[in-house]
């Protein structure tokens, strides 16, 4: 699960870039479907940074891996 996780965030990353900011892969917790990113540049602290990780990245990756049951953002003390 955790390969088709990256090819999909490598598939979206060109968007993020476009608007200055990013995704970065933190954690992926197979057994409960649970994908943890951590959003960088511009993404970080964008207001519309809750809508691009719900509507946009946990929107695609449910779509496309039917395991992934949410897409969580992290912090930089979370980790």
């Amino acid at each position: 699960m955790r390969h088709k996780v990256v090819a999909i965030l490598d598939s979206i990353r060109g968007s993020l870039q476009a608007d200055g900011g990013d995704v970065e892969l933190v954690d992926v917790i197979e057994d409960q479907g649970i994908v943890r990113v951590k959003l960088v540049g511009a993404c970080k602290g964008c207001p519309m940074s809750a809508m691009t990780l719900q509507m946009g990245i946990e929107r695609i990756m449910r779509q496309q891996i039917p395991e992934v049951k949410r897409v969580e953002a992290v912090q930089d003390e979370e980790e």
